[in-house]
């Protein structure tokens, strides 16, 4: 009768525990797309209304930028002549600025370092409650013993690519993309459906098509 309660009890609470697992997951989940779309929408407003207001103070051409950190690109697989959703774009902001004076096209390669985050459970969204679902480095970056990683623009979703067309080597960025221009509604390894993906890209190097490319270092 002894060992029948002991196997009773233990069953008790691997069932609870296993349930417990299971809602905490259920609940990390829980209005996926819509907390992922609302998460993106306050990135892209906020960058709306600091461009706007670095634009009102510095009118002139592109002086604005050197006041601002915040950049917004539509999917270069649209139109540029019409806003579109804001959907239709990426929030960037600018860590660093690189040095060079090229960036790729869709048929370009580029060297580069990354880390990309996928929200947490919590809201409102801040570094302590994302999780990384990929990078090419690990710990603090250290240029010295980080190596670089090679793709293809054409070789990612819309919106990394996207940005990869916009950034120039030296560049460091934050890259927002919104769930329309990630997977959609579909799962990628650990990444769920409907999910923003936010990514740090530090371009290394860009190649251009058909010349070849070098070591890195």
């Amino acid at each position: 009768m002894k060992y029948k309660l002991i196997a009773i009890f233990v069953c008790s609470f691997l069932f609870f525990v296993s349930c417990k697992d299971s809602e905490e997951t259920d609940n990390s989940r829980h209005d996926w797309q819509a907390r992922n779309a609302q998460w993106f929408a306050e990135k892209y407003d906020s960058a709306r209304i600091a461009i706007a207001a670095a634009k009102a103070e510095y009118p002139h051409g592109n002086d604005w930028e050197q006041h601002c950190d915040w950049r917004i690109f539509r999917t270069l697989l649209k139109s540029q002549d019409v806003e579109g959703p804001a959907t239709d774009h990426i929030v960037c902001k600018v860590i660093n600025p690189g040095d060079g004076d090229v960036s790729s096209t869709y048929t370009d390669s580029v060297r580069l370092y990354y880390r990309a985050w996928l929200m947490d459970d919590n809201y409102p969204v801040s570094k302590t409650n994302m999780t990384i679902f990929s990078q090419t480095y690990y710990g603090d970056f250290d240029e010295k013993t980080a190596a670089p990683i090679a793709m293809a623009t054409s070789s990612v979703v819309e919106g990394f690519a996207t940005a990869l067309q916009y950034m120039v080597k030296g560049d460091d960025w934050l890259v927002y993309i919104p769930q329309e221009l990630g997977y959609k509604g579909a799962e990628a390894d650990v990444i769920p459906a409907y999910s923003t993906l936010l990514y740090r890209i530090r371009i290394e190097r860009v190649h251009k098509s058909g010349t070849g490319m070098p070591g890195w270092r």
